[in-house]
């Protein structure tokens, strides 16, 4: 059984001022306007592509701020990776920019920010609810240089809710149903899906999701960007709305290792809000950018543990497995010594999706309590789990009973606390599965840096051992591939050019050797770059517009019907994109009105 269970409401961000180094690689531009060689294309850029930027004077805060909020309200009523825009952000990116100018530069929906966002695991239960503090991530974040864009769209509570067939992945009622963009009405994974897709096509530099048990690793395998989970206590969950506080980890989406390596040293350390990080043994956190080796995969030992694996097989997994048969070779050829057969002593998934059950369930109905008796503000009167279930079951945006409240029965019937002995028995079961006879015993008897697995089948046992993985890019789905829906029939999860990936699994406070090999693997087979999204917002750097001041970016607050409901909006994405090729982008405005209009 798969638990894909994890992100709360993540953020869209985009770094506008970092102490980086120089760019490592060259980058080609293909912009279709005089000045393209100046900037790459906000779909490919990176971290260290706008420090250049900044640095020699061909990029403003507020322009990137402004670029990133047109290709949101673009694409946004098709895709629908945004949830909310921050209405702070160009003020924010203004005084940046004068930080700057006088040689100041700073270092670079469930996830609380304390400003005039919701914050509302995608349920109209917790709109208008306000929290007392800020998430620790976000003030890090802030302190960094990133200015919060806005939030992303996520499964409805972490797609803790409804039984699989009931509902899916990517959708809550307060942000309506993401999409993939590899593939019309692609399935995203979830459950911090917008955060991927909205990384996959350059709604911002990078994002951040929380990861229960997949809900990083398995939207960004499914956006083609890179998705790192690390060690459970690496980074603080401070105010942000729980599964599990045995499982829940905050991590980072980025479109590269690198970029994903400076955002989890932005957001890694201890924090007083969260015991959690006290376990951390380092006193100064990593500067896990200088892990990002070209040379990471020679002399190292990784394996693959095939029965791990081989539980998770059907038809639909050949093309990956082929794909990742190949990526075998290459990490040879890379100069690792490759261990076949690195078996786990047990492979039980019945057993750990039981306990998991239990240990889950039974902390979220704890978990929640205590983040709601934080509040400061909770107009819906919002205090247990049987309150958001009574509110869901009577509001008609939340779509009961067609998405049924499955996991939330469940949950409620449980005549257990997650303080009971059958709770802590299930954990501790969980803990050795993962450990001793998974991925730590597997490494340890064969004295390995990682074992590697394609992602689909590589973040059950970290999750439940609160181990450290990456997932990079390793391939997309063949031409001739059979179109796979979802259990609700709603969504495609399989189909030609949906991407794949491979993921890297560690010892706990493995991060540093986790990136020196996910980013050898990646420079070797830019795997990326070989394939776009069928949609892409057309608006770069070089578009800008330098609309009036205090011209606001909204998203309206409303529900939304099922995109298929919605043919004008397509027809008004193709006129956007007819009228930038044919340069006469004012003509788009004079007909269809500002680019707000379009949501």
């Amino acid at each position: 059984m798969q638990l894909s269970l994890a992100t709360r409401l993540a953020y869209v961000f985009s770094v506008v001022s970092t102490a980086l180094s120089n760019p490592t690689g060259e980058r080609q531009c293909h912009l279709d306007t005089p000045n393209s060689s100046a900037f790459p294309l906000l779909d490919d850029i990176t971290i260290e592509d706008l420090h250049v930027l900044f640095d020699n004077g061909s990029l403003t805060s507020v322009n990137l701020v402004r670029a990133y909020m047109e290709r949101i309200v673009e694409v946004n009523p098709m895709l629908r990776a945004v949830g909310e825009l921050n209405p702070d952000a160009l003020d924010i990116a203004r005084a940046l920019d004068v930080e700057r100018s006088m040689g100041r530069v700073r270092g670079y929906d469930n996830i609380a920010t304390k400003d005039q966002m919701n914050n509302t695991a995608g349920s109209y239960a917790l709109l208008g609810a306000k929290v007392s503090r800020e998430s620790s991530v976000v003030t890090r974040l802030r302190v960094a240089g990133a200015i919060i864009l806005g939030k992303a769209t996520m499964g409805q509570w972490a797609q803790c809710r409804s039984r699989k067939a009931s509902s899916s992945h990517g959708w809550s009622s307060y942000g309506g149903q993401v999409l993939g963009a590899y593939y019309p009405q692609q399935d995203p994974s979830g459950s911090s899906s917008g955060s991927a897709v909205a990384i996959s096509i350059g709604l911002a530099i990078g994002s951040i999701g929380t990861e229960t048990s997949g809900s990083i690793v398995n939207p960004a395998e499914k956006s083609n960007v890179v998705g790192f989970k690390p060690t459970l206590g690496l980074t603080s969950r401070d105010m942000v709305i729980p599964i599990s506080l045995r499982q829940d980890t905050t991590g980072v989406i980025g479109r590269t290792v690198k970029d994903a390596a400076y955002m989890l040293t932005a957001i890694a350390g201890k924090d007083s809000f969260d015991n959690r990080t006290s376990t951390q043994p380092y006193e100064v956190t990593p500067d896990y950018v200088k892990s990002c080796n070209h040379l990471g995969l020679k002399g190292a030992r990784v394996g693959i543990p095939r029965n791990g694996i081989d539980f998770h097989l059907d038809p639909s997994t050949k093309p990956v497995m082929a794909a990742f048969e190949k990526a075998i070779q290459t990490v040879r050829d890379a100069g690792a010594r490759v261990i076949e057969e690195a078996n786990f002593s047990s492979y039980d998934a019945p057993a750990f999706a039981r306990n998991s059950s239990i240990v889950l369930d039974t902390d979220f109905v704890a978990g929640l309590s205590d983040y709601l008796a934080q509040l400061v503000a909770n107009p819906n009167d919002i205090h247990s789990l049987s309150d958001v279930a009574r509110f869901t079951r009577s509001h008609p945006h939340e779509q009961y009973p067609d998405r049924d409240t499955y996991v939330w029965d469940r949950q409620l019937g449980r005549n257990i606390t997650n303080s009971s002995p059958e709770s802590w028995a299930a954990y501790q079961a969980n803990l050795v599965m993962g450990g001793e006879q998974g991925v730590v015993g597997a490494l340890d008897r064969h004295k390995l840096d990682a074992l590697i697995m394609p992602t689909f089948a590589a973040f059950h046992l970290p999750a439940i051992a609160g181990l450290p993985i990456v997932s990079v890019p390793l391939g997309f789905y063949p031409a001739q591939t059979a179109l796979r829906m979802n259990l609700k029939k709603t969504m495609v999860s399989v189909a030609p050019n949906i991407p794949f990936g491979i993921s890297l699994v560690g010892r706990k406070w493995s991060e540093e050797k986790l990136i020196s090999l996910a980013y050898a693997f990646e420079q070797r087979t830019m795997i990326r770059r070989q394939m776009k999204p069928y949609i892409r917002p057309t608006f770069e750097l070089s578009d800008q517009l330098e609309p009036a001041e205090g011209t606001p970016y909204k998203l309206k607050v409303q529900y939304r019907a099922p995109i298929a409901d919605q043919p004008k909006l397509a027809y008004r994405i193709m006129a956007r994109t007819i009228s930038r090729l044919t340069s006469i982008r004012g003509w788009l405005w004079s007909v269809f009105g500002p680019t707000q209009s379009l949501l």
